[in-house]
């Protein structure tokens, strides 16, 4: 195992010290390191509160700021956060508007943030993201795994909070984003947990597992190692024919790399999913390319399209200022 690290033990914690370095402007670490927070706190607007296991930076993380969420809870790599962090991190972010969890459709996830929700004082809602079309259940998730279309919803749910938005309607929201979104990953390599010491599992030279997970969970099947061309047509096809998207429909399509797979890369398979998506009518009207939500090491990628009308396209292009994403 060849890895930036000093010990197994004290990789998240002293990674977050890193993050909060970096972007002390934007964010700050809460006690203990529970959780990260926004550095300068709105207490009038809704407080977007998400969080999971390390290992998919800079999901979520990264994502804490001007525009999309106010807290972030990291658990170990590949771990939930525990219902402790998430109370805490909604009680430093939230005011009397309340706090959104938006959470991913993992078991651990969903059990732990629904503890807090239980917990935690003042009004909170949640939004379960449930993009995945390779698997619909496994032993990680009861229904579809939530993957890098959670990026999706956090980012236009939280431009409405950041506009004023009511608890109730960025529910509505988040709801109505998730339901238009669809994603679909092909892992290239296994990726290696560092307290694991070993790959999570293994590919031949000439093998790709179709549908993986974000955890290197096994997908639909594991195949040979196919051309670019064929490989966005498989995904494309599993997503648009699950989205059942009308010719003209507008939409956002994002290609998010797993961590171990070069931008060169990430940008031909865009232009593969753009001419499979226009042949099937739909006009991408906003894209999206690069690492975001991804499973340490791993080489491979995943296809996201969300359908956009008016209103979810304009917050989309709303302001934004993370560690992740600026515009």
């Amino acid at each position: 195992m060849k890895k930036f690290i000093n010990s197994v033990d004290n990789v998240l914690a002293e990674s977050l010290d890193g993050l909060a370095a970096a972007h002390a402007d934007i964010l700050a670490l809460g006690e203990g390191r529970k959780f990260v927070r926004r550095r300068e706190l709105n207490p009038n607007k809704v407080a977007l509160v998400s969080g999971g296991g390390s290992g998919h930076e800079p999901l979520h993380a990264g994502f804490v700021g001007h525009g999309m969420l106010d807290a972030a809870c990291p658990g170990q790599v590949f771990t939930s956060p525990t219902p402790d962090q998430i109370v805490e991190a909604a009680q430093a972010v939230a005011g009397e508007a309340g706090a959104l969890f938006i959470v991913k459709n993992y078991a651990g996830d969903r059990m732990n943030f629904e503890m807090a929700a239980e917990i935690a004082e003042g009004r909170t809602a949640t939004i379960v993201t449930d993009d995945d079309v390779a698997v619909e259940n496994s032993t990680h998730s009861i229904g579809r795994r939530g993957v890098a279309g959670t990026l999706i919803v956090e980012k236009i749910v939280g431009a409405a909070a950041e506009k004023g938005a009511d608890l109730e309607a960025c529910v509505a929201l988040g709801t109505r984003v998730n339901a238009r979104t669809r994603s679909m990953g092909v892992a290239l390599t296994s990726c290696t947990v560092p307290a694991a010491g070993s790959p999570t599992f293994k590919l031949g030279e000439d093998e790709m597992e179709m549908g993986v997970g974000i955890h290197g969970e096994p997908g639909r099947r594991r195949v040979k190692l196919e051309q670019a061309d064929a490989i966005a047509n498989e995904m494309i096809a599993a997503i648009a024919g699950d989205l059942d998207a009308r010719a003209g429909s507008e939409a956002l399509l994002l290609v998010n790399g797993f961590g171990g797979t070069p931008t060169i890369e990430l940008y031909l398979m865009y232009n593969a999913a753009r001419r499979m998506l226009e042949k099937r009518g739909l006009r991408i009207a906003r894209s999206l390319v690069g690492s975001y939500v991804t499973s340490l090491e791993m080489a491979g990628c995943s296809l996201t399209v969300s359908l956009l009308d008016a209103e979810t396209a304009a917050l989309w292009d709303a302001p934004v200022r993370t560690a992740a994403l600026r515009w």
